[in-house]
C-alpha cells in the first residue's frame, strides 16, 4: 500500500480522460460536481456536462433519455441521495429497460464524517444489488476506480459504482486490469479469509499483517463488483481455509456479507463472520473516529477472524 487518493478523486479524474477518447460520454450532476469531481469533466466539456439542480429523479430520467440516443451518461451525487431520491427512476427508467445509464454515487458510509446519519449512506449496496440488471461495483482505491470507470464506459447496461469522500491508501498496483464480476486475492493465506471490498480492503491487509505476528494465516479476497459476484472466488477461499470474515462500510443486512453468506449457505456452508454497520444509523465525527466507532479497524477484523476461527 503505498500513496493516498480518494476514489472520488480518480473517478474525476478517469471520466475526463474517458471524454477524450468518447465523444458520447456525457455527465450529469445534482448540483455537487465539485465534491463528486465531476466539475473536472465539466471544465474540460462544458457543452457535455448537465447541472440537474438538486432534482435527483429527473437527473435520472434524463440519462435515460440520453442513453436511448446513443450517448453514455455518467451521473452523480451523493450515494444517500442517489440510492434514495433517485430510486424509483433507477429502477424504472435504467434498470427496467437495460439503459446504458452509468451512476456513479460518492460519499458513501460511514466516512462522510460529520455530515452525520442522515447523510451516511449505508444501505445503498443492498438496495441497487436487488435491482435487476444492475451491476454494482465498490472500489478499494483510485487504481481500481479508474479501471472500474473505464470498464463501466465499454460495457452496455445499468451501473452503480459506489465511492468514498476521504483518501484511502492504494492496495493495486498501477498495472491492474479492473475485470467486472472479478474477485482478487490481494494476499495468500491458508487459516480464514478476508472477503472485503471497498476501504475495508486496506483495513484487512492490516488486519492480516497483524494475525500473521501471531502465526494465523489469513487470505485477503477484495471484491471489486458485489453483483454479479466472483462465485468462485468465495467458494475456493471458503474449501481451502474453512472460515470466512466479511468486511465492509455497509450494513451487514444485505450488502457483500450477504452476497457472501446467501452463496455459501446453498453451496458450501463454512463459518462466517460479517462486519460492518449493525442495523443501525450513522452518526456524527471524524472519519477515523467513525471506522473506530463502529468497529471498522484492523484490530476489529483481527478479534473477527479469531471469532471465525473458534467455530471451525
Amino acid at each position: 500500500m503505498s500513496k493516498m487518493i480518494a476514489t472520488r478523486d480518480a473517478y474525476g479524474e478517469a471520466l475526463a480522460e474517458l471524454g477524450e477518447d468518447n465523444k458520447d460520454i456525457v455527465a450529469l450532476d445534482a448540483d455537487l460536481s465539485g465534491s463528486t469531481k465531476t466539475g473536472v469533466f465539466a471544465k474540460k466539456f462544458p457543452e457535455r456536462f448537465f447541472n440537474m439542480g438538486i432534482a435527483e429523479a429527473n437527473m435520472v430520467g434524463t440519462a435515460a433519455g440520453l442513453a436511448a440516443v446513443g450517448k453514455v451518461p455518467f451521473l452523480s451525487t451523493f450515494a444517500i441521495f442517489a440510492a434514495g431520491r433517485g430510486w424509483e427512476q433507477i429502477r424504472q427508467s435504467a434498470a427496467y429497460p437495460k439503459a446504458n445509464v452509468k451512476v456513479v454515487a460518492t460519499h458513501g458510509g460511514v466516512t462522510v464524517g460529520e455530515d452525520g446519519g442522515s447523510h451516511q449512506s449505508i444501505e445503498d449496496i443492498a438496495i441497487m444489488r436487488a435491482i435487476p440488471n444492475m451491476t454494482v461495483v465498490v472500489p478499494a482505491d483510485g487504481v481500481e476506480t479508474k479501471g472500474a470507470i473505464r470498464a463501466a464506459a465499454a460495457a452496455k447496461g445499468p451501473f452503480y459504482i459506489r465511492l468514498g469522500r476521504n483518501k484511502v491508501p492504494t492496495v493495486f498496483p498501477e498495472d491492474h486490469v479492473f475485470q467486472i464480476g472479478k474477485g482478487s486475492e490481494l494476499a495468500a493465506g491458508s487459516d480464514m479469509t478476508f472477503i472485503t471490498t471497498g476501504l475495508m480492503t486496506a483495513q484487512a491487509l492490516a488486519a492480516a499483517e497483524q494475525l500473521k505476528k501471531e502465526g494465523i494465516s489469513a487470505r485477503v479476497v477484495h471484491i471489486g463488483t458485489i453483483k454479479p459476484l466472483d462465485q468462485e472466488i468465495v467458494i475456493k477461499a471458503a474449501r481451502e481455509t474453512g472460515a470466512i470474515v466479511t468486511a465492509e462500510e455497509h450494513s451487514i443486512i444485505g450488502g457483500l456479507g450477504g452476497a457472501v453468506a446467501e452463496l455459501l449457505a446453498e453451496t458450501c456452508p463454512t463459518p462466517v463472520k460479517r462486519v460492518g454497520i449493525n442495523d443501525r444509523f450513522g452518526t456524527s465525527g471524524k472519519a477515523e473516529e467513525l471506522l473506530k466507532y463502529f468497529g471498522l479497524m484492523p484490530e476489529d477484523l483481527v478479534e473477527a477472524a479469531k471469532e471465525v476461527l473458534a467455530r471451525k
